[in-house]
């Protein structure tokens, strides 16, 4: 038996997932630790983790997936990890200092000023302004940290580390280039604009090679610490987003990922490198783009606020998730004048970078209950990322078909239902995640597999959300009312 291994490594945690390469069924999966990560803020606004740590719980996850297989019948591994971060080393590829990761804000007020002075001219080349990716990043640690921009070899991203200590390569990719606001679409080269502006030295760069393609195999002393044989190739690497769109087989024009973990995502691919002239959504190299012949791009949109909200309120209730569905079902669509902003997770992009914090609004203390505020937070949620769908149709993006992993949010089935109807599209419910994606990834980049289709054998909807024709006239007209109380909000 063959198998292929695929890592997600996010800023909770690392896990692993191995499976058949024939069948395409999951052999083993493993998640270290069992506590999410800590994230350091030495400084408001800060968050930092050390790329060592990282790298011990991959140690420790593949160790655990190799426990009842032999290392040498893995024909490949593939990588995927929390995207945006920013790792400096040496040349021996040791960490010259933490690693800045995706939810850190201390860019802000560079990334503003880079917008207004690059302007429209630059939107048009990147798609996005810098903002607090890592061109951003590193541009902060050359102004403030000089010595450590002195004593860098390479800039890389989380997952570009991770793979360099597998394999002793240092080397990137397109669509990881993108995320970091360092791709020029135009040229489908190095974004010299943005060197140029921030100054950054262009060898601190990684080489760039194909998503899907050998990009070094594993040495000794990474065979000796996670287990696997010396020689296996890594053949695929993707930041989480456009990873887990692989992983629910997103990847053509209409097709769309949505996820509602911690943060919520909507994920669109689309074969128009085009903009939104507000910035208020990301667009990224797809990991199956192959220009001329084929463009692929994802557009992102990003609510911080989303499973962050849930869990709050699971945590100051005192009930569990699924009681707290329970109670929600109870109560009528619009949870009976209730309305919550789902935010206070830091700022939002769709919202133009305003903090505005999570909000509660019109609530009546002799009719409102837990019912009603667990209803109402959904709503809140599915609205708000719709709010990132009507930007993308602004765009010309259409959305003909949502697939989402049924795990967090999408495990209730009323926050399906709600979704489906308010957004007014069919949602497939795939029993997959990103460690799965990654392997497929690795299949397809070792030629396991002759078409990109090919690797999801084996994989179907567990379940198809249609939407409600009753919730659809009843969330059309309750949207416009909740937007109207975020421009309230937004205005106070």
């Amino acid at each position: 038996m063959k198998y292929l291994a695929g890592f997600d490594a996010g800023s909770s945690s690392v896990k692993g997932t191995l499976i058949d390469a024939g069948t395409g069924e999951v052999v083993a999966t493993h998640t270290s630790p069992s506590t999410e990560l800590k994230i350091h803020a030495p400084h408001p606004g800060w968050a930092e983790q050390s790329p060592n740590v990282w790298w011990k719980h991959v140690c420790n996850v593949s160790t655990a997936l190799l426990a009842k297989v032999n290392p040498a019948d893995v024909e490949a591994i593939g990588i995927s990890y929390q995207m945006h971060g920013l790792v400096l080393v040496d040349k021996k590829i040791r960490p010259l200092r933490p690693a800045i990761i995706w939810c850190d804000g201390r860019t802000q007020e560079m990334g503003d000023q880079a917008a207004k002075d690059l302007g429209p001219k630059f939107l048009r080349r990147a798609l996005n302004y810098p903002g607090h990716f890592t061109a951003s990043k590193i541009a902060w640690v050359k102004q403030h940290e000089p010595k450590v921009y002195r004593e860098a070899y390479k800039a890389m991203l989380p997952g570009d580390y991770l793979a360099a200590r597998l394999t002793g390569e240092v080397c990137t990719t397109p669509s990881g280039l993108s995320e970091g606001i360092l791709w020029d679409f135009g040229k489908q080269d190095l974004l010299e604009p943005v060197l140029d502006y921030y100054g950054i030295r262009r060898e601190l760069l990684a080489d760039v090679r194909p998503t899907f393609a050998a990009q070094g195999e594993v040495i000794a002393v990474a065979a000796r610490q996670t287990g696997f044989a010396r020689g296996t190739p890594v053949t695929y690497r993707a930041g989480d987003q456009p990873n887990n769109a692989l992983s629910l087989g997103v990847l053509e024009p209409g097709e769309v990922a949505a996820t509602a973990g911690t943060s919520g995502v909507i994920y669109a691919v689309t074969d128009k490198n085009v903009p939104d002239r507000l910035s208020r959504v990301n667009v990224f190299v797809h990991v199956n783009h192959a220009p001329p012949r084929r463009n692929r791009y994802g557009v992102l949109a990003c609510i911080n606020g989303t499973g962050a909200l849930y869990r709050w309120l699971r945590q100051l209730l005192g009930k569990d998730y699924g009681n707290m569905n329970k109670l929600a079902e109870k109560v009528v669509p619009g949870a009976d004048g209730l309305v919550i902003i789902p935010y206070g997770n830091g700022p939002e992009r769709v919202q133009g970078g305003h903090n505005t914090g999570m909000s509660i609004h019109y609530a009546d203390l002799n009719r409102h209950g837990v019912g009603h505020l667990t209803r109402a937070a959904q709503e809140g949620i599915v609205f708000a990322l719709k709010q990132g769908t009507d930007v993308m149709n602004e765009m010309g993006v259409t959305i003909k078909k949502v697939r989402a992993g049924r795990a967090n949010m999408f495990l209730s089935d009323l926050f399906a239902k709600v979704f489906a109807s308010a957004i007014g599209a069919t949602v497939e419910l795939m029993d997959t995640d990103g460690s799965q994606g990654a392997a497929r990834g690795a299949g397809i980049g070792a030629g396991i597999y002759k078409r990109a289709t090919d690797a999801f054998v084996g994989l179907s909807p567990a379940k198809t959300v249609t939407p409600d024709a009753r919730l659809k006239r009843a969330y059309a007209a309750l949207y416009p009312q909740w937007c109207e109380t975020l421009a309230s909000t937004l205005q106070a």
